[in-house]
């Protein structure tokens, strides 16, 4: 079983890597632009947000929104592009476990968004100092984010058909989800309607646990902070691990 997962890991990496004009350079363009406009040129006019500089105050957003997309990117199109290859016929006339065929996937999002969101901190701190109140709590918030996200995109891959079915769930779902998080705004702000609103984004949780983590500012309790994607993963895992099992949308390629 190793030896099946760490094959499956390292095909995952290369894959990434070999491209890494596509995967990793876009990204860090990206994250330019958006500390260029929102936090350079916006960001003196605006002020602080929770007592923090408005550009350090989004910096932890930014990058957190580049592993969540990266984490799930790589996950869905590599297994579709399995599914659409044929080659996902292999691993199932293999003794390889199917959770560890999901796990495999898995932790090839995991290492993309850990690449990717390397790299973005590495180009931010060329904009502003970057500071660390808890490397623990970021630690273990980007490995929450990346699982969590990972299946998701593990999930919509099984079920997409085509090409386009990857992509509707990231820009008409997760993409709205992160800017509503509290990505550039302190929820605190908001009216006690919306506030309440915010309350049922997972992202929001993450965002707020990650921003902690570097400035050590939050909104909501650590614990609610975790549980929340902690609870999503063993769903996502009981759902994307189920829908292996039943070979859907799999076998019938």
């Amino acid at each position: 079983m190793w030896i099946a997962y760490k094959t499956i890991v390292i095909k995952e990496i290369l894959r990434f890597v070999r491209i890494w004009v596509q995967t990793i350079v876009p990204p860090v363009i990206t994250t330019s632009l958006y500390l260029l406009i929102f936090g350079g040129l916006m960001g003196s006019r605006i002020g602080q947000m929770q007592g923090i500089e408005y550009i350090d105050f989004i910096v932890p957003g930014i990058i957190l929104m580049t592993v969540i997309m990266q984490s799930y990117a790589n996950t869905v199109s590599s297994f579709f592009m399995t599914k659409y290859n044929n080659s996902f016929e292999e691993l199932l006339v293999s003794t390889t476990p199917n959770w560890i065929i999901l796990l495999g996937f898995v932790s090839g999002g995991i290492a993309r968004g850990f690449c990717v969101g390397l790299a973005v901190t590495f180009t931010i701190s060329f904009f502003v100092e970057i500071k660390a109140f808890s490397l623990l709590i970021i630690t273990v918030t980007f490995f929450l984010t990346s699982i969590m996200f990972a299946l998701a995109g593990f999930i919509n891959a099984v079920f997409a058909r085509t090409f386009d079915d990857i992509s509707i769930i990231p820009n008409f779902v997760l993409l709205p989800l992160t800017y509503l998080s509290g990505m550039f705004y302190s929820i605190d702000i908001l009216p006690s309607f919306w506030r309440a609103l915010s309350a049922f984004n997972p992202i929001y949780y993450m965002m707020d646990a990650f921003r902690l983590g570097f400035l050590g500012i939050g909104s909501v309790e650590l614990w609610k902070a975790f549980l929340v994607p902690i609870s999503m993963i063993i769903v996502l895992t009981l759902v994307a691990n189920a829908l292996l099992n039943r070979g859907v949308s799999i076998k019938t390629e």
